[in-house]
């Protein structure tokens, strides 16, 4: 008998260790989901009643007043808020063990406000990525985590921000994991991911958010034809994804040149921004979704509109400006997608679906989640068209992101040879390209 209980024990002994461990991270990713979706929501509330009030004509004559005084906030109550959010709690993950300072938390959401409403072109997802990540951090203070939790606790807040901005829980979830390496997921992060993501798009749904419903007219059967068509865009948008993030390097590098204090740099922002705003009839300023939808909807997009958009972004994110990224990668995607459409004369709406969700898989590394949005967003039907699409448009991309922070796990391609475990800014090839295959 005694034998036998040695053998249960010896072989079952890390099933009770197993079943506290999914208490203990339901409970810690329930109390995030709550929490985030809590914060998001009055968040994304803020910034909607801004917009309603100070929506005029000319708005964006105000952006070099909003990005001064978005710089002004930064710098002197929370330096990490500055750019795009999300970026901000890769880096924090990385090289702190995601240790956040909570006055992150409404300083970015206060000074992406600012930036909305007076014409800089952001998204709403990186101060909802710097709330979720900057609760979980707190709270990780709160029950004194060690620094590996603590991680793990702050990807959720991440999952749980990103779930609750797109309505989108699932993918969400995905993404918090997914985007902190290229080429690894932190599958141990998995499943507190997902109860923080569902969770926290709950309680935003409950407090009355609404998420606007993409339809999108899909062939109920799979068509080869379609497949391959979207294997062909999947090519483009992965140039498309190359050519915003180049974009938005090539910002940075023009604010490095430019030996002026920060303050002045968001002036002179502001002013680009207003000059190109009159020159484009202020088509691309603020978060852009009603073009977003017009995409959607088959409306005819001008030609350069994703790459304007992309100026744009560049402009306000590297001179003052602070808000996500993401939106304006729906935003090129969609514009981009309708054109694609319409050049090869194909249906612009499927398109410009498919381009949303592949130049977010390609600029931002992250296939699987895009694929998984593109169903929540636009049904099942579109699944393996996304899919492929996405997939391409992710290598074609190659070792570049719109997130400096990315640690580069795996090369996309054998036949390129780049040091691996670095930060995706600092990963080139090395030596010759090897013999495709």
């Amino acid at each position: 008998m005694r034998k036998i209980i040695d053998f249960i024990k010896e072989r079952y002994q890390e099933y009770p260790i197993l079943i506290a461990s999914v208490i203990k991270w339901f409970l810690l990713s329930s109390i995030v989901g709550i929490l985030v979706g809590i914060s998001v929501g009055y968040f994304l509330k803020f910034l909607e009643l801004s917009i309603n009030i100070l929506h005029f004509k000319y708005y964006f004559l105000l952006a070099p007043a909003g990005f001064f005084l978005s710089t002004i906030i930064i710098k002197y109550f929370a330096p990490n808020a500055k750019g795009h959010g999300t970026e901000k709690v890769i880096e924090a993950i990385h090289k702190r063990s995601g240790r956040i300072n909570p006055a992150v938390i409404p300083v970015k959401a206060v000074s992406t406000i600012i930036t909305v409403i007076t014409g800089g072109s952001v998204g709403k997802e990186g101060p909802s990525a710097q709330i979720g990540g900057g609760i979980a951090s707190l709270l990780s203070d709160i029950f004194k985590l060690n620094n590996v939790d603590r991680r793990k606790l702050v990807v959720c807040g991440i999952s749980a921000g990103f779930a609750s901005v797109f309505g989108t829980p699932i993918a969400g979830a995905v993404f918090g994991v997914e985007v902190l390496f290229i080429g690894k997921v932190f599958y141990d992060v998995l499943f507190p991911s997902f109860v923080a993501g569902i969770i926290s798009f709950e309680v935003t749904s409950k407090l009355g958010l609404t998420y606007f419903n993409y339809g999108v007219n899909i062939p109920l059967h799979f068509s080869s034809i379609i497949f391959v068509q979207s294997a062909g865009a999947g090519i483009f948008f992965g140039i498309v994804s190359l050519t915003l993030i180049e974009i938005l390097s090539i910002g940075r590098i023009l604010n490095k040149k430019l030996h002026i204090t920060e303050p002045l740099k968001a002036i002179i922002g502001g002013i680009v921004i207003i000059i190109l705003a009159f020159l484009l009839s202020g088509k691309y300023t603020g978060l852009g979704m009603d073009i977003i939808q017009k995409a959607l909807a088959g409306e005819k997009i001008p030609l350069l509109s994703g790459i304007w958009k992309a100026i744009f972004t560049s402009v306000t994110l590297n001179f003052g400006g602070s808000g996500g990224i993401l939106t304006p990668v729906f935003f090129v995607g969609s514009t981009t997608g309708n054109v694609f459409g319409r050049l090869f004369h194909l249906n612009p709406t499927f398109f410009a679906a498919i381009g949303m969700i592949s130049v977010l898989s390609g600029s931002a590394n992250a296939p699987i989640s895009a694929g998984i949005m593109a169903i929540e967003l636009f049904g099942p039907a579109i699944g393996p068209y996304a899919a492929i699409s996405a997939v391409i448009s992710y290598i074609i991309t190659g070792h570049r992101s719109v997130y400096p922070s990315q640690i580069l796990g795996f090369s996309k391609s054998s036949s390129v040879d780049v040091e691996e475990g670095i930060e995706i800014v600092n990963a080139k090839p090395k030596g010759k390209i090897k013999k495709w295959r």
